[in-house]
């Protein structure tokens, strides 16, 4: 209920229109009814040879019936599909707006092919809430009441036999059908989401799978979800056709019976016989508004299963800290960490204990440690991803959690373990940093991260597209492509995490000078488990299991012979 009710509350904004809808399609079956019983009265009239002027209306109203089911049915349709494609819209925005405050702190925990199946598909079968579950079922009642009340004028015998079969169609098939096929839009869902995840780990990894020879294995996962797929689609349409033999057979049992009654009552003199086929063909056309409603609770499943997966992950806790001060600007930037705790919720161990270190202005720190150690996780603290339970984080006197996110990221520039290259060109790629660069600026700053000389070997140079992630692009040219856009931000902070992969160590070294030059005046953070080039940092902390075990220059911690020195010795062999 809880689903149904948020899902109707995404309609309610568009309640006129879907209103309009309704009526629309009840005029639409309504003029359908009009047609085939005025057509059945006129030729059952006219076979009497009575004077033309007593057929000139029924003859009207079957010219106004048929001219009006086409124009009522085009207006229904215009309307149904226009505030179901605005729903959708306004859907898509909400659920954009609802998961990318999580995008730093939750997403990376879900298949890019799930989200991209949430957001594309999922949203996609809600149209079906309204078009088959809402709209057809009002539709019905309406065409129920009007039929039953022109039968009931004849015979009220007539109209509850008609009301029984209509119920049988309009209520009792559809529960027959839910109990057949219970859970088949769910498992449709479910089974489109992981085809999806499939296909896009499959297209993104496709280098990887060649590489280690695993294209056979994945090849065989995606056609085995999509077996599972074509099964539950084959069995979704065996239920499609055994309900629309149900729904035939109660429609010809009603217009039979009805029939049956007529000629009785014609015989017994109760009833003019002109109304015999007229009887009949109302009962036959008023079946129009069932057709639909077999399927009515198999969509309706779809939908909220639909509807549960976007509304769980819009509804995941966000970790990242409200930010309230959208004006305030960093009166230095001095980097503090005091006795910093963090770990993602109360249920899950501590990742960082009790940090404590300081970064001042214009000063080069690096953080080393091995994988796991919590490296990544403190750059993300002070990019405002996540909130921290105990301590203190700083930047320029102030908690990091009190700033406005986008004032916050405004005086930093990242270069991500992982870098994102969108499917756009070269220069796209690397004006995202400061759109507003000159062309020599951003040259510039493509020569300082040492890619100017092969962008200029690429087919369009600097209009070259780099393709989807930049698959197009090596990954140490990824990479430097990444450099580049923070050499062009020229930030008052630098954030380096694991620079130098995917480098080898002679370009590192120099990529690495280059920033730190353009860094002079600045704060640096370098984080890694590579140890090239931090021979010039100012300060090296070692991190280990989410605390900080030594602490000095390069030639300090080597000659303390601790974690650090056996790093060294390992990377330098």
């Amino acid at each position: 209920m809880k689903r149904l009710h948020q899902l109707l509350s995404l309609l309610l904004p568009h309640w006129l229109p879907m209103l309009w809808a309704v009526l629309l399609g009840f005029l639409a079956v309504g003029s359908n009814i009009g047609l085939l019983t005025t057509s059945a009265y006129l030729i059952s009239r006219a076979a009497q040879h009575p004077p033309v002027l007593d057929l000139m209306v029924a003859i009207v109203g079957v010219r106004f019936f048929g001219i009006a089911r086409a124009v009522f049915r085009y207006l229904e349709r215009y309307f149904s599909h226009d505030v179901t494609f605005r729903v959708l819209s306004n859907m898509r925005v909400w659920f954009y707006k609802a998961i990318e405050p999580l995008a730093t702190s939750q997403l990376m925990h879900y298949h890019s092919g799930d989200l991209l199946s949430r957001i594309v598909s999922d949203v996609e079968t809600l149209k079906n809430f309204y078009l088959r579950v809402l709209s057809p079922p009002l539709v019905a009642l309406l065409t129920l009441g009007v039929v039953f009340f022109l039968l009931a004028c004849f015979d009220l015998r007539m109209a509850f036999i008609f009301l029984a079969f209509f119920i049988g169609a309009a209520v009792v098939v559809p529960i027959f059908i839910r109990a057949w096929g219970r859970r088949s839009g769910q498992g449709i869902l479910g089974s489109k989401a992981q085809l999806n995840t499939c296909l896009v780990d499959g297209i993104q990894g496709m280098t990887d799978l060649l590489s280690f020879d695993q294209q056979g294995r994945q090849l065989e996962k995606i056609d085995k979800t999509n077996d599972n797929l074509s099964k539950l689609q084959g069995r979704l349409a065996k239920i499609n056709g055994l309900a629309g033999s149900l729904t035939g057979l109660c429609m010809n049992l009603a217009m039979w019976t009805i029939l049956v009654m007529a000629i009785i009552k014609v015989e017994q003199g109760e009833l003019p016989g002109v109304y015999i086929a007229m009887l009949a063909l109302a009962t036959l056309s008023a079946f129009e508004a069932v057709t639909p409603l077999p399927l009515t609770f198999i969509y309706l499943e779809e939908s909220m299963s639909a509807a549960k997966r976007l509304f769980e992950l819009a509804e995941t806790e966000n970790y990242s800290p409200s930010r309230k001060d959208e004006q305030f600007v960093p009166k230095g930037y001095e980097i503090e960490f005091n006795n910093l705790h963090f770990r993602y919720s109360a249920k899950d161990p501590w990742i960082l204990r009790d940090v404590s270190f300081t970064i001042p202005q214009g000063r080069r720190l690096a953080i080393v440690g091995p994988s796991g150690a919590g490296k990544s996780t403190l750059a993300n603290l002070l990019l405002g991803f996540f909130d921290y339970q105990r301590g203190s984080l700083q930047l320029g006197g102030r908690e990091v959690r009190d700033y406005h996110q986008s004032k916050l990221m405004a005086h930093m520039a990242v270069v991500a373990q992982r870098t994102h290259l969108f499917n756009a060109t070269v220069r796209e790629n690397i004006l995202l940093a400061r759109p507003g660069a000159s062309e020599k600026e951003m040259i510039q700053a493509a020569r300082r991260a040492r890619i100017h000389d092969f962008i200029l070997t690429l087919p369009e140079g600097y209009d070259t597209y780099v393709g989807e992630g930049g698959l197009k692009l090596s990954g140490g040219q990824r990479q430097r492509v990444a450099i580049a856009r923070a050499i062009l931000k020229n930030a008052s902070v630098l954030i380096l995490d694991e620079v130098t992969a995917g480098l080898d160590p002679v370009v590192g070294r120099e990529i690495m000078q280059d920033l730190f030059q353009l860094m002079k005046d600045k704060t640096s953070l370098v984080i890694s488990h590579h140890l090239v080039g931090l021979e010039c940092m100012d300060e090296i902390l070692v991190l280990v299991e989410g605390k900080v075990v030594e602490k000095g220059t390069h030639s300090q911690l080597l000659e303390q012979g601790g974690v650090y020195a056996r790093m060294w010795q390992l990377s330098v062999r």
